[in-house]
């Protein structure tokens, strides 16, 4: 873009704006005046050329939000007469001209954290405590850090003070992130911020560090609340000479809101999940006060899963069967676990596609499960003697008997689903723990 044109079409947008404002389309406007402001700022920034320059700039910006202020206030209320243009507190103005320089950050904080405020978790992910088989040390940690202090606050006073920031390290697929949506459901009156590289990383330079700073700032107003950074290694990785020092900057901005000078965390927690714990800087690491490993689920908390996962579908398998599949997935993470169940569960429809010969049973109607039918087809071998040659083309759709799975398909799956996580990694994790951790 050319030399000053910026603050040309800065000023066109607000003169249009006046003629609109004249003419009473108030909307229109708004629009406008406040468009023309974000060009006047990037003036600012980019074009404006001494500091006189730019002052000028800010008076007239705050001239023109003024203005926008009022009008968002009409159309807000639906008010019959508008402030007429021109008039304006006058101590308000006092308050804006003795520091002109915030006058020119407000637009743009604004802006930061309305992008930020799509990081808030409005609905719930539904996910209970009881929802996640095993890991209870990781789960009274964070009950201790979050659900704890909300329900009793007197408990936290003092020198006794919850854990400000929590590490979840461990094996992909091992419920780092499933914890953090118990946490989301669970802490009713907390503000969930659930943040990743991407809300945070900016191609304009010097936004990332504002964007950082203005989401502990969000997180103070809406307290208690909790900001969630999945792959945080992906953001706080130790630092090092020849890094980019934009990235440097990035996680400078989060150690100093996290636990710096003049920086309140009371009512803030920083919940932080990684894979790969071993590659954060020590700094870092030091905030996380908790670091608790998630590991492998053992057979018990894996035979939970298997029933989880099963949920209400139709199966014969017995509670002798699952311990079976409990013993047999040794090594497996919570996620293959939930890959070999939903690949067990695509065999009776893989059944009902190859079948050749149906029979007719009797059960439930697949519509009405209160009405009993008498003439539900269910997929057979060619040798059954009520078998009658047809394929699933020929079945009417509230007809199909739905087949239940059975413990061979969970057998046959498993054949076919091999364990994520291998062993040299888990070295790695275990040797992390043992530095710097505590088991989950």
């Amino acid at each position: 873009m050319a030399s000053g044109s910026t603050l040309q079409k800065a000023i066109d947008l607000v003169t249009k704006a006046t003629e609109e404002d004249r003419a009473k389309n108030y909307a229109e406007a708004l629009r406008l005046y406040e468009h023309g402001v974000e060009y006047f700022l990037h003036a600012i920034k980019y074009e404006a050329q001494g500091d006189k320059a730019k002052d000028s700039i800010r008076a007239k910006c705050v001239q023109y939000l003024d203005r926008a202020e009022k009008l968002k206030e009409y159309l807000k209320k639906g008010k019959k007469k508008p402030v007429k243009e021109g008039e304006s507190n006058s101590k308000e103005d006092k308050d804006k001209k003795s520091d002109s320089d915030s006058d020119g950050e407000d637009p743009e904080k604004k802006k930061l954290q309305s992008k930020l405020s799509e990081a808030i978790v409005i609905e719930k992910p539904k996910v209970k405590w009881n929802d996640v088989a095993g890991l209870e040390a990781a789960k009274e940690a964070l009950k201790e850090a979050v659900i704890l202090p909300i329900k009793f606050p007197h408990l936290f006073t003092g020198k006794r003070v919850p854990w400000k920031g929590i590490l979840l390290f461990g094996p992909p697929g091992t419920g780092k992130s499933y914890l953090a949506k118990a946490v989301a459901t669970e802490a009713n009156n907390s503000t969930f911020f659930s943040v990743s590289s991407s809300d945070l990383m900016s191609k304009w330079l010097g936004e990332s560090e504002k964007l950082v700073k203005n989401l502990f700032e969000l997180a103070r107003q809406h307290k208690p609340s909790i900001i969630f950074i999945d792959e945080v290694d992906s953001m706080c990785s130790a630092r090092s000479d020849n890094e980019n020092d934009s990235v440097r900057r990035i996680k400078t901005e989060f150690l100093v809101q996290m636990q710096g000078v003049g920086n309140d965390t009371d009512g803030v927690l920083v919940l932080g999940a990684t894979n790969i714990p071993w590659v954060l800087d020590s700094a870092i690491r030091r905030r996380f006060e908790k670091r608790i490993y998630i590991p492998l689920p053992e057979a018990p908390a894996r035979l939970v899963m298997f029933k989880i996962h099963l949920g209400n579908t139709s199966h014969v398998l017995t509670d002798e069967n699952l311990r079976e599949l409990a013993g047999k997935t040794d090594g497996y993470s919570g996620a293959d676990i939930q890959i070999v169940v939903r690949d067990a569960l695509m065999e009776p429809v893989r059944k009902v596609q190859s079948a050749t010969h149906f029979k007719k049973v009797s059960g439930p109607s697949p519509v009405d499960k209160t009405v009993h039918c008498d003439d539900l087809l269910l997929p057979c071998s060619p040798g059954d003697p009520d078998a009658v040659e047809m394929n699933w083309m020929d079945v009417p759709g509230e007809k199909l008997f739905e087949p239940p799975v059975t413990m061979r398909d969970m057998l046959k799956s498993l054949t076919r689903t091999k364990p994520t996580v291998n062993d040299e990694d888990l070295k790695r994790l275990q040797k992390f723990t043992e530095d710097f951790g505590q088991e989950g």
